[in-house]
């Protein structure tokens, strides 16, 4: 609306301009080299418009044939710019769909329209990791690491194919120099910290961590519990008594409850006289967190204490967890333990029984060990080791499936820090059961069965009735062993032993005893 009223008004004021000019005659005359023209006004001004328009009609035909060649220039490169962009379009395309021969010919294309051009060296480097040519993959992203403006993208590449190599110093390399480049780079940050941590450098990876925490890469919490978790891992490797201590006195201003610093400051803090101190911390840290590495550390505080000492210590550290009605798990088994140590098998007896309905490995296994020391009924404590063998597991120090006696800083399956969790192994993959039937996949097959293990001559005695058989567990098809991380090897974790459950027949008054076999009693000793 604005455009075409500025347009009328332009043409009233040139209509008004002619009209002007038609109310007021006049004549003009040139004298020029003894010629002499005479004209009126507004043919004088009608003549000086068309020299006017032809002058710049004529200048720019002169213009464009002096711009021609680049002109031309510029037609064809922006053609060929418009194919290449074609082509390496085409190109990535087929390379996410899987189409290598697409991909070739697109790469091919893109390398004769638009050579050099950093979206066509990452089409190259992408069409030969799909073909499966990594020399030329990697010659691709080396040429783009070499270049300022695809540096970065390339330095990624090396890492990724020094990673499928299993090349570490390669890959920490690169990773190292991307982030000496960017440092708000995520993957090299991250790359560069798990690094560090693999190879022990408690230094290094501190450094690292504080890198990432300054240009934002982690949070303030992870930055909290990853540094109290380094600081925990320079403490352990430390030589000298007083720096350990003052590294995981560290660690706990970070994460006042994390077990690993708990347990190891108390332990150093009691091994240097300060006894009140080390308690607090070890209470502290087993309120929020009850673990038995707590309960051990707390119960030998003082090294020359009894071992009733020791139990009314325990004791008093199971209070600190607060309970709805049953004892905590923790609390129970570490008051049977220390019990135990201290010959009281009837405070055992109590602190453990709430746990018998549902007993864990840990809890059929104390109870086992009660039952012999205390009155050293072989049978009963045969029994209840076989209940520990069919027992549900109990927490572990884990992490990626990998299952440690003792807390580790790094994971030795992922390299990922402060991985391992106290948690029942492998818990997590209860869930793929729901969505993988296994038995649906082997239904076709026949079960199989093996033969009982040998009975030993000592059980043969007692005339048991033979065990039925048991049956191995299936392994799942290859097909989905990439989708759930891979376990160790289910025998070191649940081994298929036969125990049998009948601890055998009660010996009658009215039987003549049985001669002792030379050299010791009979039966199967299961504790010194």
């Amino acid at each position: 609306m604005i455009r075409v009223l500025l347009f009328l008004a332009l043409v009233a004021v040139l209509a008004l301009g002619v009209v002007w000019m038609a109310d007021r005659p006049g004549d003009v005359a040139i004298v020029w080299q003894g010629y002499r023209i005479e004209t009126s006004v507004m043919v004088a001004v009608v003549a000086v418009a068309l020299v006017a328009l032809l002058a710049v009609l004529a200048w720019s035909i002169v213009r464009s044939i002096l711009r021609s060649p680049d002109l031309i220039a510029m037609f064809l490169s922006h053609r060929r710019g418009v194919r290449g962009y074609l082509a390496i379009s085409r190109g990535l395309i087929a390379v996410g769909a899987g189409d290598a021969a697409a991909a070739k010919r697109a790469a091919t294309e893109a390398d004769r329209v638009a050579p050099g051009e950093p979206l066509a060296l990452l089409l190259n480097a992408q069409f030969a990791q799909l073909s499966g040519d990594r020399a030329a993959a990697e010659h691709a992203f080396r040429a783009m690491a070499e270049r300022d403006d695809t540096k970065l993208l390339g330095l990624r590449g090396l890492y990724i194919e020094a990673q499928r190599r299993k090349d570490v110093a390669a890959a920490r390399a690169y990773a190292e120099e991307a982030a000496n480049a960017a440092p708000a780079l995520g993957w090299a940050g991250q790359a560069v910290l798990e690094f560090r941590c693999a190879s022990g450098d408690w230094t290094a990876a501190l450094s690292a961590l504080d890198r990432n925490s300054r240009f934002g890469l982690i949070d303030k919490t992870e930055y909290k519990r990853q540094r109290a978790v380094l600081l925990t891992a320079r403490a352990l490797a430390a030589a000298d008594g007083d720096r350990a201590r003052s590294l995981a006195l560290d660690a706990l201003k970070l994460a006042p409850t994390f077990v690993p610093a708990a347990e190891l400051a108390g332990r150093l803090l009691g091994e240097a006289g300060e006894l009140r101190r080390a308690s607090r911390i070890i209470e502290k840290a087993w309120a929020a967190n009850p673990h038995p590495d707590l309960a051990e550390t707390y119960a030998h505080l003082r090294p020359g204490d009894s071992a009733r000492e020791r139990l009314a210590r325990v004791q008093s550290l199971a209070l600190k967890v607060p309970s709805q009605g049953a004892p905590h798990i923790e609390s129970a088994l570490a008051v049977a333990r220390a019990a135990l140590d201290a010959q009281e098998f009837a405070v055992a007896r109590n602190a453990i029984r709430p746990l018998l309905k549902e007993p864990t490995q840990r809890v059929a296994t104390l109870m086992a060990e009660i039952e012999q020391r205390e009155s050293g009924d072989e049978g009963r404590a045969r029994e209840w080791m076989g209940r520990a063998l069919r027992a549900a597991r109990d927490p572990q120090w884990s992490a990626d499936g990998f299952v440690s006696d003792r807390w580790m800083p790094v994971s030795p399956v992922s390299g990922r820090l402060d991985a391992f969790q106290w948690k029942v192994p492998l818990a997590e993959l209860g869930d793929a059961r729901a969505i993988i039937d296994l038995d649906e996949l082997d239904a076709e097959k026949p079960p199989v069965f093996v033969a009982p293990p040998a009975r030993p001559p000592e059980l043969a005695e007692h005339n048991e009735p033979p065990a039925e058989s048991v049956a191995p567990v299936p392994s799942p098809p290859a097909a989905l062993a990439g989708s759930v991380p891979k376990p160790p090897r289910a025998e070191s974790i649940i081994p298929l032993l036969h125990v049998p459950d009948d601890p055998g027949p009660e010996a009658s008054a009215d039987l003549d005893p049985e001669p002792e076999p030379p050299g010791g009693s009979r039966g199967l000793r299961l504790f010194k």
